[in-house]
């Protein structure tokens, strides 16, 4: 093998991009180990832990594309590096076919749009927060996708941003709808009566597209970045956010999504609320209903109890606790028995894996009341933390989409590799029922995720049939008919398959439970 990099000095290209392109170079006929990325420290330092650090890289910085590679022959080497460039380019030729500005720096941006008045920042973490500051003095909104920000640079930001008038979306903030444009990881949905808070990129994406299939729509929806609510950020830009929606004409009804929040900030955040002078839902993942009852606010007992409150509120209507199941007890009672008939009395475990963390989140709460506790990598009781995120224990939920799995390789929802190899590996484990999975459609998603799992699922049930079990697969699509990826197209691959398809994260969850439990 020969290990080889390669340095184009000042070659700043966006990570997303160059993860992609790192995934695509690995599929190579040739290639052992890969890694394209900017020259930073935390990709440095993945380079040495894949063994790939060469002398080539000792003086690299952040502005610098690195590519290095182990591969067979040199041959190989050179055909990387123009596969590359081919891929990088056909990026840059496919954003300026479609008109897109291509400025050099901020500033530039701003000269060349400077009717903007939003600013989206997805650039090393390190060198963010400058460039939010200058955003924010040129008096622009920002979403700030860039994640590795650090908390007192978040918080000096948002009480900037707070004292200007202007909300500083993020850090980390996956998902955002502003004024109808869907910013990042979002679903296409119509404009309406409600307006939406959420710290909480999927659980934004779940509340926004169940509102869409009851016929209504978003007038905004404000992403404020997971930290927001923590003691030392204090909800500044939730409540910033609560305000801005009180004074939106179009907003007729607000929803906050989030988990819980401090105690301190909790109540900070439900005070600005009920003062909003509009009808207000709340569910705080995980947390205390009465403290939202006390506010006189309405509680959302999980995602899509709290989506139909506020359709039911944006109706006029007195909003009720959302059903168990929206199809009949006869369609349960076929799937129950189609789906439990042929599994041996050894198969009592479900694994979930997931690709969004806030569904990841919800369904362990609600597996945890049923079974007392959930295995996981980002468990909701350090008890129940994996030593080995790569084997499961029992009901084991995991976040694909955590630090530890996303390291050099796009998120699941983008790239369905990580998640493929996963369900082949769960099906070879002889106690396993139900294998419960989310599909996230939007802008930035897998242009097919659904499809990109199909071969996984089709051989998984071959390992469980081979050996005299049934092994059910259990599905929640979260998206629009309107997205890119169109819903009933995915639904519709996914039932060919033998999956059942439930139209909420939190529907799939109760019918995986119900099929584990045997009723």
């Amino acid at each position: 093998m020969i290990v080889k990099s390669i340095v184009k000095h000042d070659s700043y290209y966006d990570s997303v991009t160059l993860m992609i392109v790192t995934n695509d170079i690995k599929k190579l006929e040739g290639v052992d180990e890969v890694l394209v990325g900017m020259g930073t420290e935390h990709n440095l330092s993945l380079v040495r832990d894949l063994a790939l650090f060469t002398t080539e890289l000792e003086n690299v910085g952040p502005n610098d594309l690195i590519i290095t590679l182990r591969a067979n022959n040199s041959d190989v080497i050179d055909s990387v590096v123009e596969k590359v460039d081919e891929l990088l380019n056909k990026k840059q030729g496919e954003e300026s076919d479609e008109g897109e500005i291509k400025p050099q720096s901020l500033e530039s941006a701003i000269s060349q749009a400077p009717n903007a008045n939003l600013v989206l920042v997805s650039i090393p973490g390190g060198y963010a927060a400058r460039e939010v500051k200058k955003a924010l003095i040129n008096g622009k909104h920002v979403h700030l996708f860039s994640d590795n920000v650090t908390i007192e640079e978040e918080l000096e930001l948002k009480k900037l941003a707070r004292d200007r008038g202007l909300l500083v979306m993020g850090p980390d903030c996956g998902t955002a709808i502003i004024n109808g444009v869907a910013l990042a990881f979002a679903n296409i949905v119509p404009r309406g009566e409600i307006g939406i808070v959420a710290a909480s990129g999927t659980g934004a994406q779940e509340t926004s597209t169940i509102i869409a299939k009851q016929g209504l729509g978003v007038s905004q929806l404000i992403g404020t970045g997971g930290r927001d609510l923590k003691e030392k950020i204090g909800g500044i830009m939730m409540i910033e956010g609560i305000k801005a929606l009180s004074r939106d004409p179009d907003t007729k009804v607000i929803l906050l999504v989030s988990k819980p929040p401090a105690p301190s900030v909790a109540e900070r955040v439900l005070k600005v609320a009920k003062e909003s002078g509009k009808p207000v839902v709340v569910h705080f993942i995980g947390g205390d209903p009465e403290l939202v009852n006390k506010y006189g606010l309405t509680p959302g007992f999980n995602l899509e109890d709290a989506a139909l409150k506020a359709v039911a509120k944006a109706k006029g209507e007195k909003p009720k606790d959302a059903p168990e199941f929206t199809i009949s007890e006869d369609i349960i009672d076929d799937i129950f028995r189609c789906e439990t008939e042929k599994m041996k009395d050894s198969q009592k475990y479900i694994r979930g894996l997931y690709s969004g963390g806030t569904l990841c989140d919800e369904a362990m709460l609600f597996m945890t009341q049923e079974f007392g506790g959930v295995y996981s990598n980002a468990p909701l009781s350090p008890e129940f933390k994996l030593e080995d995120s790569l084997k499961s224990v029992a009901h084991t939920v995991i976040d694909l989409g955590e630090d530890e799995f996303t390291v050099g390789r796009p998120h699941p929802m983008i790239d369905s590799t990580l998640r493929s190899e996963r369900i082949v590996a769960e099906a070879k484990n002889t106690d396993v029922a139900v294998i419960l999975l989310d599909i996230v459609l939007g802008y930035g998603s897998n242009p097919d995720p659904a499809g990109s799992l199909l071969d996984a699922i089709h051989e998984a049930k071959t390992i469980a049939e081979k050996d005299g079990r049934y092994l059910s697969f259990v599905v929640s699509v979260c998206g629009t008919e309107e997205d890119p990826q169109p819903l009933s197209e995915q639904v519709e691959k996914l039932k060919s398959a033998g999956v059942i398809v439930m139209s909420s994260n939190i529907q799939a969850v109760r019918m995986a439970m119900k099929i584990a439990k045997r009723g």
